[in-house]
């Protein structure tokens, strides 16, 4: 009987110590603390994990064809030149930084070498703005056959939009001759919901997602400035959560020191442009995540140069410089404030947010569109994956890493005054041309995907 209990004893014991043992080298073999390859064992090796959109995609390291995407791969510690290839898209390529036991990430997004072009309108477009949601853009349209097809159009950017493109645009205003669109200004509300549209005369509010009667809207010019400041109030809430994540210190160089500021859609990046010379302090979150990037982050900030902050890894990016002439809208942060819990403008009334309203109604307008969307504002914009950022360099449309690897052309045909904004799930650019002298501007859509 104690035979048999011995017995019992020892197997159970011998059991528990190969799950044990074995469990260890699991959990050593994932996070490459042990490998067994041709030449014995290789201990502290890192993580590779190579994926590419689209997938299928040949993987390089260092000029060696490897696999393809998705596939993990282990690799000691150190740098790598990686190459992710496939035929008709652009080339994806990137030294890589390797450690031990950390996962590193391509996220390689290939975009297509040739891309279609697609008709989005058909009878002419001009004053054209995206809305804050970044899912519809308004505009005028004068050349229709039909009178009362001609006024304001709002066009769908998401396939689930009720907007949707598939439906094409959809009309908001019809002309009047009350009420003089083509001189108008449009300022959208920090919801999307509704348009306010102004020019000498007349200010009224537009329902975005209905045809509106302009000779029978009521003139709100009495009250407009009580509304934008109404507007600037939620914008400047809103915009005080979201720069909360960040470090205080980042959001200090911001208000005091920069300019162009905008959000990235994840709202765990921002894009600045510094105005004076100031450093960026070291270490300003803590328990930030390891950064396998192996470009150089730049924290002595310069004047007129754009940088991105980065803050997961607390990293600090610098993307390009720009000339100190150069024409282009500025926006500044509302929330200057953000770190201080007691400040007055947290239950102000509506009339103390005024920042956005100018002496000129245009640049009023200017200003509102500008803190939205740099779109108009000569600079970098996110892409919506906030991983990239598009451009338009030497009259083509570019696209790059947020930390300012893989340069890349996207569109090098005609397109009109340097406009281009991305569909919301990033599949299309929309940009304005024509391909004859005789038709008027129109909306076209650069399929990426």
């Amino acid at each position: 009987m104690t035979s048999i209990f011995n017995r019992k004893t020892i197997y159970t014991f011998v059991s528990a110590a190969f799950i044990i043992v074995g469990t260890a080298v699991a959990i050593q073999y994932a996070k490459g603390n042990l490998r067994v390859t041709e030449q014995g064992f290789v201990q502290g090796t890192g993580l590779l994990a190579a994926n590419s959109f689209p997938t299928g995609a040949e993987v390089h390291i260092d000029d060696k064809l490897v696999t393809a995407t998705d596939d993990t791969i282990y690799l000691e510690p150190g740098l790598y030149n990686v190459a992710i290839i496939k035929e008709g898209y652009t080339p994806w390529n990137k030294q890589v930084r390797i450690a031990k036991e950390l996962v590193t990430q391509t996220n390689a997004q290939l975009f297509p070498i040739a891309p279609s072009l697609s008709t989005l309108t058909f009878t002419g477009v001009t004053n054209l703005q995206p809305s804050p949601d970044g899912e519809k853009v308004i505009y005028y349209s004068a050349s229709a056959s039909a009178e009362k097809k001609n006024g304001l159009y709002i066009l769908g950017l998401t396939p689930n939009n009720n907007l949707t493109l598939s439906k094409g645009p959809k009309q908001i205003a019809e002309d009047s001759r009350n009420f003089d669109l083509t001189t108008a200004r449009y300022i959208w509300s920090p919801d999307s919901t509704e348009v306010m549209v102004f020019n000498e005369n007349r200010t009224v509010l537009l329902d975005a997602s209905k045809l509106n009667d302009l000779d029978l809207l009521p003139d709100i010019g009495y009250k407009q400035k009580q509304v934008l400041s109404e507007w600037e109030q939620e914008m400047y809430l809103r915009e005080r959560q979201f720069l909360a994540d960040f470090p205080e210190e980042i959001i200090q160089i911001a208000t005091m020191s920069a300019e162009n500021i905008y959000i990235s859609p994840d709202k765990k990046r921002l894009i600045y442009t510094a105005t004076e010379t100031i450093a960026l302090p070291e270490n300003m979150v803590p328990d930030s995540l390891p950064s396998t990037n192996s470009i150089e982050e730049v924290r002595a900030l310069e004047p007129n140069t754009i940088y991105i902050y980065d803050r997961e890894e607390d990293r600090n990016y610098r993307i390009a410089e720009i000339a100190s002439d150069s024409a282009r809208a500025t926006k500044k942060l509302l929330a200057f404030d953000a770190f201080d819990p007691n400040s007055a403008l947290i239950t102000a009334s509506p009339s103390s947010f005024t920042s956005l309203q100018a002496t000129e109604s245009a640049q009023t307008a200017n200003n509102f569109n500008s803190y939205h969307s740099p779109v108009y504002a000569n600079t970098f914009q996110w892409y919506p994956d906030s991983k990239h950022l598009l451009y338009v360099e030497n009259n083509q449309i570019k696209i790059m890493e947020f930390d300012g690897g893989n340069q890349v052309t996207l569109y090098s045909g005609p397109f009109a005054d340097h406009f281009v904004y991305p569909s919301p799930n990033g599949e299309r650019l929309i940009i304005i041309t024509s391909f004859s002298p005789d038709s008027p501007m129109n909306l076209y859509a650069v399929e990426l995907k």
